[in-house]
């Protein structure tokens, strides 16, 4: 399992506009690739200078499919925020290789 982590510093003065561009339409199109079974946003708990930071986690099932959405359908994703956002946004990319995921059915 493969975790592609984007993060993200948003200008405060579109944060509201980017959160509901992200929630409503950017996540929902990644996930519509087929190419990654689930997403989860947080925000980084970091006091910042400028804007808001956070951190979008796409998990898929192997490098080579995080290859292909590179490949096929990042560009076009990655554009349009670019044109909405422009430089109030910052992000950078990384990639993640799962070596244990544990989960704790003992707490719920």
């Amino acid at each position: 399992m493969y975790i592609y982590n984007v993060t993200v510093n948003i200008a405060s003065s579109v944060e509201k506009q980017w959160l509901l561009w992200m929630q409503e339409k950017h996540i929902p199109e990644v996930l519509n690739t087929g190419k990654f079974s689930e997403a989860k946003m947080s925000q980084v708990m970091v006091d910042e200078e400028e804007g808001v930071t956070y951190s979008i986690q796409y998990t898929t099932d192997s490098k080579e499919t995080l290859d292909r959405y590179y490949a096929e359908d990042a560009p076009k994703l990655r554009q349009e925020g670019l044109q909405l956002f422009g430089d109030k946004l910052l992000a950078f990319r990384t990639e993640l290789k799962v070596i244990k995921h544990v989960i704790n059915y003992a707490q719920s």
